[in-house]
């Protein structure tokens, strides 16, 4: 009888100790593997359309149009007293008005990858820190003022063409009544 109390001690003290350990070694890696760039441990934002008048010679000459996604740390993200959103769209309008050599009117001149790594720089000075990792395009636009102008016209008259042929219609029968 004795001997069965023993070896259930022994037992239990084993299973302790072997549960004990695997908590040990299970904490120690998961504290020691970093998180892989843009595979995992980063949050990505994504912006609306930010719209952004581009001005040259007094005057506007189009609309800058991009989504932006951002990587970031989602701890470091967590600290900041102001909405993230809001510093970013702030600082991609401070970017665009104090570079003027940056022009999407010339397609043939603009280097995104510049654009892209500047706008990063930027942002992670104002912070202090290196919170954003990377940013991607996933659109960008640019409207001159004529082609927003076009765009407007042709919105005022389609509208107004299927009234006429709806009047125009209508005119040639007679009204039915209901039939109650």
């Amino acid at each position: 009888m004795i001997k069965f109390i023993v070896a259930g001690l022994w037992l239990c003290a084993v299973s302790i100790g072997a549960v004990i350990y695997s908590f040990q070694v299970a904490g120690a890696k998961t504290t020691a593997e970093p998180a892989a760039a843009l595979l995992g441990g980063l949050d990505y934002v994504k912006t609306d359309v930010l719209s952004v008048p581009v001005l040259r010679r007094g005057g506007v000459v189009g609309y800058f149009l991009a989504r932006l996604v951002y990587t970031v740390d989602p701890v470091e993200i967590k600290r900041l007293s102001v909405p993230p959103l809001t510093l970013i769209n702030d600082q991609v309008y401070t970017y665009l008005f104090t570079n003027p050599n940056i022009d999407f009117s010339q397609i043939d001149t603009l280097d995104l990858d510049t654009f892209r790594n500047g706008l990063r720089d930027s942002i992670n000075k104002r912070i202090g820190e290196d919170m954003i990792h990377d940013i991607m395009i996933e659109q960008i636009d640019f409207l001159s003022k004529n082609e927003i102008r076009d765009n407007a016209l042709r919105r005022k008259i389609a509208p107004a063409e299927p009234k006429a042929e709806k009047a125009e219609a209508g005119a040639g029968h007679a009204e039915e009544k209901p039939a109650h």
